[in-house]
């Protein structure tokens, strides 16, 4: 891996344990309530004890969060980081005569240090009268012997460490909001490439130290706002009329901008998206679907960003979020800021900024957002996932590809083994909003908020060794369902099931590896087996046997075929003319062989690309009984 997947990966691994804070938001929300004036004064306590006790607790999560991201999800990692931090918070409470505290930046490192050394050593091979403490087992051992010793170099070092970040800290917050600006700017830049993350941490959980009044230290924006700092909540109030104002209006700009044929089905996808912006703060659905059509305009927006952010801090607005600059964040939360109302207008005037500014932009400069061509539109196809998963692992190459895939909110992040296998123009067909190359074989493919459905699909395929069968386009065109097909015999899989398309080209190429079993002599058809069995029929149109001399074949029966491989060129012209309809049919005509199907989404595709359909076999055992 280079240092952008390395960063990539830690990004993500820094990112899974602050899934917890929302309980912690839900939990010190209903503490505020008045329940001492309900005749319940212990719900508050209980409440408020179980949200800070999360904030306490919260270098011990990111140690294990840490450890499970950069060893793929290895408990024995998470567990050896728990231990080490249990040893570092012992050895430092005893003999730091209080000067150091459990710190965010603690877990990490012992996060980062168990997932490497459990990468490294959980296969290692002890002499056999130590054998016992081999493999995982060594790990757990390696790791607490290091964390007694970290723990006696950090009562020396850690009182430097936290001088250091309480000068940043305050460099920075002597910027004021220049600083803030650059801050906000570097956000949404990162947020491109999955990288924000590692600037949100330092920001969000480390930088500034607020004692609270029962003599608690907590460190970092984040923490010290829900502890009741008042100087803290600059680095996250001015996400607030980004997420809840323009990036929703840029989703309208687009609706507003579509084709009239096309506008129904991009307002529904992104209506949906703005809806989930709005609500939850996530955002790159939207953003990514102008980021590779217009990277300029991308700019624009982190500026305006940044902005967001200055302005928040000359307002004095301290508001502040358990997992993103969302409505529900800001409702929870509202008790604990201030000046916070002052972000609704805000936030009205920067998404009418938003929403001219992109709608002239994409109309001027011709942007091809979704709905102003034919491709993708994040559409909601979260029901399909299971039969999609096949298409979507078969376009980053196959399994045989794949080194590692992960995660989080809203992208695949994956490491493969050869990027130049990977079909991007399937990858965009199959929902995709954009693939960020990172280099490296490092990956990120933004599936929105279904990428972690799609990774427990994707996990579960590379773990089973199934019979699967992958289909090409063998045209050129539109692809349909079966039953659409303008004839009875066809459209009610008489003949087979499968699909069909209506070419834009007068050639028609093998679908699958293969042998061709007959080819008619009028040539408008021919039947291939595949090498596990399947019979393939292709039908060039519809009642086309009778017309002869438009077909010309450039196999014969008996020759072995491979996808991609031209079959038959036919003059389109004329059967345009003659033929009743130009869907040519691609069905398996012993669909008995077939245990399930997968199809990618129904529109136009290109000759030869890669899986249009899927198909996994039945098995047969050793007495020819199919499970």
């Amino acid at each position: 891996m280079n240092w952008l997947g390395s960063l990539q990966q830690l990004g993500r691994a820094v990112m899974l344990p602050t899934m917890v804070l929302p309980a912690a938001a839900i939990l010190l929300s209903l503490g505020s309530l008045p329940w001492s004036t309900w005749g319940f004064p212990m719900v508050s306590d209980m409440a408020n004890a179980a949200g800070n006790g999360i904030f306490y607790f919260l270098p011990y999560l990111f140690a294990v969060g840490v450890a499970l991201g950069m060893s793929n999800q290895a408990g024995q990692a998470g567990l050896a980081a728990l231990a080490g931090m249990a040893i570092y918070d012992q050895v430092t409470l005893r003999f730091g005569n209080g000067l150091i505290h459990p710190a965010t930046l603690i877990g990490i490192i012992l996060g980062v240090i168990s997932g490497v050394a459990y990468n490294r050593f959980k296969s290692i091979k002890l002499p056999e009268v130590l054998q016992f403490f081999g493999g995982t087992r060594f790990v757990l051992l390696l790791i607490g012997l290091f964390s007694a010793v970290f723990a006696g170099l950090m009562l020396i070092v850690a009182p430097l460490i936290q001088r250091g970040l309480q000068f940043i800290a305050g460099l920075e917050l002597s910027l004021g909001g220049f600083g803030l600006f650059v801050y906000g700017i570097l956000y949404r830049v990162l947020a491109a490439f999955g990288l924000h993350h590692l600037l949100n941490n330092i920001f969000w959980f480390q930088l500034g130290t607020y004692k609270t009044p029962s003599g608690n230290i907590v460190q970092g924006d984040l923490p010290r706002f829900f502890a009741g700092d008042p100087t803290a909540g600059y680095f996250m109030s001015g996400l607030f009329p980004i997420m809840m104002f323009a990036i929703p209006a840029i989703a309208l700009a687009i609706i507003q901008e579509a084709r009239e044929d096309l506008k129904p089905k991009v307002q529904k996808t992104f209506l949906t998206a703005a809806l989930v912006c709005f609500f939850t703060g996530v955002s790159e659905q939207i953003e990514f679907a102008f980021l590779f059509a217009a990277p300029y305009l991308f700019l624009v927006h982190a500026v305006m960003s940044g902005l967001a952010m200055w302005l928040t801090f000359e307002l004095d607005i301290h508001h502040g979020f358990s997992y993103s600059a969302g409505f529900i964040d800001y409702v929870l939360n509202f008790h604990l800021s201030h000046n916070a109302w002052l972000l609704i207008p805000l936030g009205v005037a920067y998404g009418l900024v938003y929403y001219v500014l992109f709608r002239w932009a994409i109309r001027r400069f011709r942007i091809p957002t979704p709905g102003r061509e034919e491709g993708s539109v994040l559409e909601d196809w979260a029901g399909n996932i299971p039969y999609s998963a096949p298409l979507i692992l078969e376009a980053l190459g196959g399994k045989e590809n794949i080194v590692r895939v992960e995660a989080c909110i809203t992208r695949l992040r994956l490491t493969v083994h050869n990027d130049r296998l990977i079909d991007t123009g399937a990858i965009k067909a199959l929902g995709s909003a954009g693939l960020i190359n990172l280099g490296g074989g490092n990956l990120q493919v933004v599936f929105g908020t279904y990428s972690e459905l799609i990774r427990e699909e994707i996990a579960k395929l590379m773990e089973r060794d199934l019979p699967q069968v992958l289909f090409n386009a063998p045209v050129h065109g539109k692809m349909l369902p079966i039953h659409e097909v303008p004839d009875k015999i066809f459209a009610t899989k008489l003949v087979g099931d499968g699909v069909a398309f209506v070419p834009e080209r007068g050639e028609l190429v093998s679908p699958v590896y293969g042998t061709v079993m007959h080819l008619y002599p009028t040539m408008h058809a021919l039947g291939i087996s595949t090498r596990e069995g399947l019979e393939v029929l292709l039908h060039i149109g519809i009642d086309t046997s009778q017309l002869k001399g438009n077909f010309t074949a450039m196999v014969e029966a008996g020759d072995t075929v491979e996808p991609g491989q031209l079959l038959i060129k036919f003059d389109l012209q004329a059967l345009r003319e003659q033929a009743p309809s130009l869907v040519t049919p691609m069905v398996i005509t012993n669909p008995d062989r077939v245990k399930s199907w997968s199809f990618a989404p129904f529109k136009t595709v290109k000759k030869g690309q890669t899986s249009v359909m899927s198909v996994v076999l039945h098995d047969r055992n050793v007495g020819g009984v199919e499970t």
